[in-house]
């Protein structure tokens, strides 16, 4: 079979004026069905962009071509890889929850009379609720006596020895870490739902953990337990057993994390750092993983 590829035009306006737009643009996929909000992404971190307000994904379409690229990054030599979904004025991260408003408090316009002749400032404004992007619970968010953002333990966050666990089936039962050594380590679970990221389907039949698998987690020593799914719980019901498990036992959570396939095989380190807010149990983070 030929490999495919995903072509598309583009248009990015700039927040500070002006724009830039491309036409049939190719990408190397794995497989049909990526999002608009993937292609985006790449788009502004592959032609390092700044400043991007705005992305339409124009004229999208899938055909089969060699692949002109060798997959960044590989798993052999040193290795930075950033997790997280990048967050977008009126990105949906989660159904029901109002996507941020990113504004501008001062413009550099206005910002001329305050400063000397040439020199100008923007100063950005964002609204925003907590469970935005690729965030991390802390068991504040679960119980009112639990630990906020602010009083996190840098060791759960900070360089902490990551393992990846892939998972194949939607329920992910207890089996599925058997042949991962978990003690002391930040547990990132691939099951490469982030490819739904910001569609309709994102929520409802994603990939979850079981109650036993939560247990097998705390038994197994995990410091941090990461997803690339829209929820470490099953949302159909009422109770959250994973959330309630891992937290009661000051295990932090990150949800909403991407790009796990391009892990190493060898060992990582991973980073999952907000910013430390008093009186908030989630908040985005920016999802980092590093090896050598």
């Amino acid at each position: 079979m030929r490999d495919r590829r995903v072509v598309f035009d583009f248009e990015i306006t700039f927040a500070n004026g002006g724009g830039v737009q491309g036409q049939d643009f190719r990408l190397d996929i794995e497989e049909e069905g990526i999002s608009d909000l993937e292609l985006a992404d790449y788009i502004v971190e592959d032609l390092r962009l700044l400043m991007v307000s705005k992305v339409e994904i124009l004229n999208k379409r899938y055909i089969q071509d060699p692949h002109k690229r060798t997959r960044p990054p590989s798993s052999e030599g040193p290795g930075l890889v950033d997790l997280s979904h990048p967050i977008r004025d009126g990105m949906i991260t989660y159904p029901g929850l109002p996507g941020p408003t990113i504004g501008t408090h001062l413009s550099r316009a206005e910002s001329r009379s305050h400063y000397a002749q040439g020199t100008e400032f923007h100063i950005g404004s964002v609204e925003m609720v907590a469970n935005t992007g690729s965030y991390i619970d802390t068991p504040f968010h679960r119980y009112p006596d639990g630990h906020d953002i602010a009083s996190l333990p840098l060791n759960r966050i900070v360089a902490v020895s990551g393992v990846v666990v892939d998972a194949t089936e939607p329920i992910i039962g207890p089996d599925t870490f058997d042949d991962t050594e978990t003690w002391g380590s930040a547990v990132l679970i691939r099951t490469g739902w982030d490819v739904h990221f910001g569609q309709d389907d994102y929520v409802g039949e994603h990939p979850h953990l079981t109650e036993a698998a939560a247990q097998r987690l705390i038994d197994g020593g995990a410091v941090l337990v990461g997803i690339d799914s829209a929820n470490i719980d099953d949302t159909n019901g009422s109770e959250r057993p994973v959330h309630s498990l891992l937290l009661a036992k000051q295990i932090p959570i990150v949800e909403h994390l991407t790009r796990l396939d391009q892990l190493p095989t060898t060992p990582f380190y991973f980073y999952a750092i907000p910013p430390p807010i008093v009186g908030v149990g989630t908040f985005p983070i920016r999802a980092i993983a590093r090896w050598s």
